[in-house]
């Protein structure tokens, strides 16, 4: 380590009545420090002003020393103190790497030299990055609502938009426009911009519109064509037919009642016997 450089505790208290507990952090930390083998070091402290401040006093003229160079080490009492925001916290981490400046949290044992405090980093990173996608899409939504409740988003319109929009298409110049209207070129411009989105995005609806209809049809025409398709080529069967190929036997067959007839072919009548065949006279 520079002999020029020197460590640097910053210690935190939100209100004006906790006097003690500054006290105690930066005797902890003096405590820690020195034990350390430390003798040349710097103790910032901001009291009374609250965490989720990201501009402090005695923080920002830490954090301007480090950029100077002239800091090597910063140990705070606990993360807590430093910063309350995880984009913030890995902001000034991210700075201390840069600049090579060592960060130790004494209540949390974290130093940003060791494979644990490198894991950290790591994670504190990642969950930076979760924080800021869910403001963001706080905030989305939010501002979905608000549309949805008819709250106006962005500045409040004055211009005379059904004016201006009437003197554009009958073909008068921006100039004109603007001193008929009694706006700007801009209010000019911005309303000529909103009219082409609109008429642009009822083109593509038309279009997308005319395109459904257009594959609609076609289908209608393709399920029409398979049915006709089908009913042209059904078999015609007549009772022939069917008896030879499914072998269905006539009707003629049956009884009244439902019974089989005994075939009556003289190929499939029995021989008569001797005892019931006619004795001569």
């Amino acid at each position: 380590m520079s002999q020029n450089k020197r460590w640097a505790i910053y210690c935190r208290v939100s209100t004006q009545d906790q006097e003690k507990g500054l006290d105690s952090q930066m005797r902890a930390m003096v405590d820690f420090v020195e034990r350390q083998g430390v003798k040349n070091y710097e103790i910032f402290s901001d009291h009374g002003i609250s965490g989720a401040k990201i501009s402090r006093p005695s923080l920002d003229r830490m954090m301007k020393e480090v950029e100077e160079g002239t800091i090597s080490h910063v140990a705070v009492y606990s993360f807590s103190r430093f910063a309350r925001s995880t984009t913030h916290l890995l902001k000034a981490l991210e700075n201390f790497q840069k600049l090579g400046v060592e960060f130790i949290s004494y209540t949390e044992q974290i130093q940003t030299n060791s494979p644990m405090g490198r894991a950290f980093f790591t994670v504190i990173a990642a969950i930076a990055q979760l924080e800021r996608e869910l403001i963001v899409e706080r905030v989305r939504n939010g501002l979905k609502a608000a549309r949805a409740r008819g709250v106006h988003i962005g500045r409040e319109k004055k211009r005379d938009s059904l004016l201006i929009r009437k003197l554009l298409k009958a073909g008068l110049t921006y100039r004109n426009v603007a001193a008929i209207a009694k706006c700007s070129h801009g209010s000019v411009w911005a309303e000529k911009q909103s009219m082409m989105k609109e008429v642009a995005e009822q083109k593509r609806l038309k279009e997308e519109t005319e395109t459904r209809r257009k594959e609609e049809i076609a289908r209608a025409e393709a399920i029409y064509g398979k049915t006709q398709k089908l009913l042209d080529e059904k078999p015609k069967l007549d009772q022939g037919s069917l008896e030879a190929k499914y072998s269905i036997l006539p009707v003629e067959d049956f009884s009244p009642s439902g019974t089989l007839l005994p075939p009556t072919s003289e190929e499939n009548v029995p021989p008569e016997s001797e005892d019931t065949a006619p004795k001569a006279a």
